[in-house]
């Protein structure tokens, strides 16, 4: 997951209320929460404070770049015991969210994710609604019988999407959820993708102007032929757009440049990779049978397909026909057939790079 730039911050209890088996199963949930994440000054960066006593940052932000060195130091992070002093760490983020000092960075949305066994000794109200009112978007996830109203209340609105009570054995349930949340919030303020396939992708971003106050130009091209470059226009009242009849396995340079007559927008730029071609049709389907006719469907269409070929024939028997489709349609009716009889259907999708795929289905024309 690249391009997407925040600051992370989990914080952690490991105060002697929880136990050394439950410490190390939330390491594990830590690190595979973020391990698809890409680590950098342009992408996330993450940091651990712990909750105890006395808080104490485990790492600041900016010193593991890279998924192998910020692995190793989770693995390596040690359980401090003592209190459970959740109020004191949580002003203690307030200050490190927001320092250079800590490796924090202006201007980049913050999530912190709270893991908690549900207790603390003293009151977490007042710093948390600090760092909500500063902008951080927060996680709770809770392994014990924490009081539901109280980290209902703590977590980022609306609950059900920020709160989760979990058994500490069962935390990979909510892995990718809560991965999926944190990265909505990330991506939130600039531009991504979404539904890539093999020859398109769509294209999101916030919502920076307006139908009056301007438009956007839209630059992509390949990274290695950034020679091709294509540019489109898009009102400002849009926050999306499609890009289609692109090619398989491609890496695109993508810049959206806001074109306000009010404020001045910085380009916005994100690379897309499109997926490899899909085996297509992915599926085979035949209906509205007769004595002489069926109905042969198929799915996806796509744009790297040319044209599909329908091969049919009677079983048993080596003679068979050829019907041509235009790559734009995917069903077609077989006609003149010989009743009571089943035939083998073979429909090959012919791609524009000259690639072939086959799939095949039996159908029984009627008495």
């Amino acid at each position: 997951i690249s391009n997407s730039e925040g600051d992370l911050l989990f914080l952690l209890d490991s105060s002697g209320s929880v136990s050394y088996y439950e410490f190390s199963r939330v390491k594990e949930f830590m690190w595979d929460l973020v391990q698809p994440f890409t680590f950098g000054p342009k992408d996330v960066q993450t940091s651990i404070i712990h909750i105890s006593t006395m808080p104490t940052m485990e790492f600041p932000f900016d010193r593991y770049l890279s998924s192998g060195t910020l692995q190793q130091a989770i693995r390596d992070t040690r359980q401090l015991m003592g209190d459970t002093n959740t109020g004191k760490a949580l002003s203690y983020a307030k200050e490190k969210f927001f320092s250079n000092e800590a490796g924090a960075r202006p201007d980049v949305p913050k999530v912190l994710v709270w893991v908690t066994d549900g207790f603390s000794t003293d009151d977490i109200s007042e710093p948390m609604q600090l760092l909500k009112d500063m902008g951080v978007t927060v996680f709770i996830v809770s392994t014990g019988r924490g009081n539901y109203l109280e980290l209902s209340a703590a977590a980022s609105q609306p609950p059900e999407k920020h709160l989760h009570f979990v058994d500490v054995d069962d935390l990979p349930i909510i892995t990718k959820e809560l991965r999926d949340a944190i990265l909505d919030v990330i991506q939130a303020n600039r531009l991504h993708a979404v539904d890539i396939t093999s020859s398109s992708f769509r294209l999101m971003w916030p919502k920076l102007l307006s139908q009056e106050t301007g438009y956007y130009t839209l630059e992509y091209a390949p990274i290695d032929d950034l020679a091709r470059k294509r540019t489109k226009q898009v009102s400002g009242a849009h926050t999306s757009l499609m890009l289609s009849n692109l090619a398989p396995e491609t890496t695109y340079e993508v810049a959206l440049i806001p074109e306000s007559n009010v404020h001045y927008f910085p380009p916005q730029t994100t690379r897309v990779t499109t997926l490899a071609e899909e085996i297509s049709p992915a599926q085979v389907l035949i209906s509205e049978s007769g004595p002489h006719s069926f109905h042969v469907s198929w799915a996806p269409t796509l744009d790297s397909v040319t044209g599909y070929q329908i091969l049919y024939g009677p079983l048993p028997g080596n003679s068979a026909k050829l019907l041509e489709v235009d790559g734009k349609h995917n069903s077609t009716v077989v006609e003149n057939l010989a009743p009571n009889t089943t035939y083998l259907v073979t429909v090959t999708a012919i791609y524009r790079s000259g690639k072939e795929k086959s799939l095949s289905a039996k159908a029984c024309t009627q008495e």
